[in-house]
């Protein structure tokens, strides 16, 4: 693992340290998870764009969005419909 310095505002530290402290952690496991997390966060965000953009260059036929509705509308024993 390697060391880094960053800059950061004191109102964003104290933040931080208040938070590993509650936590029984450190603040570089704070900040180690938080970027985790934003890294994450794009990437899920740029799949989501993939998934989108390929709905866009191939939609659906309408038949397959009427089945979907038609399935979505149908209550197992034991369950309750409500709609939407």
């Amino acid at each position: 693992m390697r060391v880094i310095q960053v800059a950061i505002d004191d109102t964003l530290l104290g933040e931080v340290n208040d938070l590993a402290k509650s936590r029984g952690s450190s603040r570089a496991a704070i900040i180690r998870e938080a970027c985790k997390e934003y890294v994450r966060g794009l990437e899920r965000e740029a799949l989501e764009r993939r998934y989108a953009e390929g709905y866009r260059r191939k939609r659906e036929s309408p038949m397959v969005g009427k089945l979907g509705e038609r399935m979505a509308q149908e209550v197992w024993p034991g369950e309750t419909w409500d709609g939407l």
